[in-house]
């Protein structure tokens, strides 16, 4: 059983998260910022799948596990943009409607995230610049 709640915690930039859409579709997303307590903002590939999905279909649900939390964000997303400035990516917008916390009942505890890199140097880069991307876009938009 877990609890619900309308605020978003916190976590280290490039946690691993999975975004959930109809479908049901799931895909990694590395890329969530959290821009206040109820909003979180990511980045998708112009040409995903799950993007068209979102196009028709809205609703969403973004679940992060790192260390010391687990939760899934339930709610829409709009596109904010269709390109970002410097890297071609969409930047997308969770609007939360509430946050599952899976840790609430306090049987359990996540230790660590999913541990994972970019193996090339010019991909790092790029992540890299999606997050000042995105960042920037979040603080406008708040």
């Amino acid at each position: 059983m877990s609890s619900a709640s309308a605020q978003l915690p916190h976590w280290p930039p490039g946690t691993a998260a999975v975004l959930c859409v109809a479908g049901p579709h799931a895909i990694p997303v590395s890329t969530a910022i959290r821009a206040g307590d109820d909003r979180l903002v990511f980045a998708l590939g112009r040409r995903r799948d799950a993007l068209a999905r979102l196009r028709e279909d809205p609703r969403a649900a973004l679940c992060m596990l790192a260390e010391g939390l687990a939760f899934t964000a339930h709610g829409e997303i709009s596109v904010l943009r269709e390109e970002l400035e410097r890297i071609p990516l969409a930047a997308l917008e969770l609007r939360v409607e509430r946050v599952q916390d899976h840790l609430a009942d306090g049987r359990t505890d996540m230790l660590g995230a999913a541990g994972w890199r970019w193996r090339g140097e010019r991909d790092a880069e790029a992540d890299r610049i999606v997050h000042e991307e995105l960042a920037a876009l979040a603080a406008m938009t708040g």
